[in-house]
């Protein structure tokens, strides 16, 4: 611009002119709204929530020993832990022996329990398993050892707990016994 004033001389106009030379005017400056629909407002809030929720049921937390089936057995004297009892269905204390009491009659498992428990003192032994069975060759198909020796390890005063073993050592067909330290 040569000229003062801010007025465009003929060079700028030409210069413009031949710049501008293909361009088209438009034919209407208004925008285009989008007249589609909408998207529906997401509660992000309440997604976090539910999300925070779910997780918390599925938590590790969550310890399958801690239902109870109805088929279970499951005993402690008084004043034991609940954090003993526990460690004991999670399985979590180390089996020094097993009894197998299958096929026995009720007199011979008694009598064997009896030893067994007596030899697991002289032992000093700590945690046993004792395999029952599940009742499927009795009469009825009810689990008669099973019910006896739930009365029987509660009368014996060096069982502190007892309860039904995890799947993977017997289920509901075997129990894990935890006896009084020998002294104790």
């Amino acid at each position: 611009m040569k000229s003062g004033k801010n007025k465009p001389d003929d060079d700028d106009i030409a210069l413009f002119r031949n710049a501008v030379r293909e361009a088209r005017p438009l034919r209407q400056d208004k925008i285009v709204r989008n007249r589609s629909r909408r998207p529906a407002p997401v509660p992000k809030q309440t997604l976090r929530e539910e999300k925070l929720i779910r997780e918390a049921m599925l938590s590790d937390e969550f310890d399958p020993a801690e239902i109870e089936t109805g088929e279970e057995l499951l005993y402690a004297r008084p004043g034991i832990q609940h954090g003993l009892l526990r460690k004991l269905r999670r399985g979590q204390f180390s089996i020094n022996t097993e009894l197998d009491l299958h096929g026995m009659t009720v007199a011979v498992a008694r009598g064997e329990l009896v030893d067994f428990i007596n030899h697991c003192q002289i032992k000093r032994t700590r945690c046993i398993r004792i395999i029952h069975g599940k009742g499927h060759g009795s009469p009825g198909k009810q689990p008669v050892l099973k019910t006896k020796l739930n009365i029987w390890l509660q009368q014996i005063d060096v069982v502190l707990a007892f309860c039904s073993a995890r799947p993977i050592d017997g289920g509901t067909g075997a129990v894990y016994v935890l006896l009084k330290k020998s002294g104790q």
